[in-house]
């Protein structure tokens, strides 16, 4: 346990502390029942905090949390949501999980080496992204998935997230907190139809604080590393 806390750093430790907080205390006061959103909420928020850091470990958990969150949006005909992470995020998880293993910083399987795309495969990314979100655009309406504007751009933010996570750059987190604003929107419609759902946009709300120290994280990893000589 002991060497788990001094292997975050205080600032870490608090955050991840305050957003279990508010995702156990929201679950208490809107929900109370579903226990599947609060497991899922728990463990995605507890893989985040590890991504930030480069760990594996974080892309294991967040194969978890795709799973659980695929069943959530399913009760509430979020079709895309769980096409999405059923379908891309989790086996691109899997995917991460496997390049961020092969690619440890200086023979540290703890920490992922931070890596930077080149100009010819950005342009490559957004073309796949564009032909990914019209593909998903009449997808999801021939299954009458709710708030089809949202659910597209979450389907547009997850493609580039999972992308940007198994090629090991610090933007991961930047498409994941772009992800995060759509999926607030998206449930918080969802919660004037059923007020527990509130617990689910306090759950993205905490990821996005996570998501965005992700990033802060990954640029200070990526200058150090590039600062420091790999051991031969």
């Amino acid at each position: 346990m002991s060497k788990i806390i001094n292997y975050f750093s205080k600032a870490e430790i608090v955050l991840w502390m305050s957003s279990v907080t508010v995702i156990i205390v929201s679950f208490c006061i809107f929900d109370r029942t579903n226990f599947l959103t609060l497991f899922a909420s728990l463990i995605g928020v507890t893989s985040l905090i590890f991504n930030a850091k480069g760990n594996p470990i974080g892309q294991v958990l967040m194969v978890i949390f795709s799973l659980m969150y695929g069943i959530i949006s399913y009760t509430f005909a979020y079709y895309g949501e769980m096409i999405t992470y059923l379908g891309m995020t989790m086996p691109m998880a899997v995917v991460a999980l496997i390049s961020w293993l092969k690619n440890p910083y200086n023979g540290n399987r703890a920490e992922v080496k931070v890596n930077e795309i080149g100009i010819k495969e950005n342009i490559f990314m957004w073309i796949g992204t564009s032909a990914v979100t019209v593909l998903f655009y009449y997808i999801l309406s021939y299954f009458n998935t709710a708030n089809i504007i949202p659910s597209t751009l979450s389907v547009t933010t997850s493609f580039l997230a999972v992308y940007l996570t198994f090629r090991r750059s610090p933007y991961y987190a930047v498409a994941y907190a772009a992800n995060d604003m759509v999926l607030i929107v998206l449930w918080t419609l969802a919660s004037i139809y059923d007020i527990r759902y509130i617990s689910v946009v306090v759950c993205f709300a905490a990821f996005l604080a996570n998501d965005i120290y992700g990033f802060i994280s990954w640029r200070k990893m990526k200058i150090r590393q590039q600062e420091t000589i790999p051991v031969s």
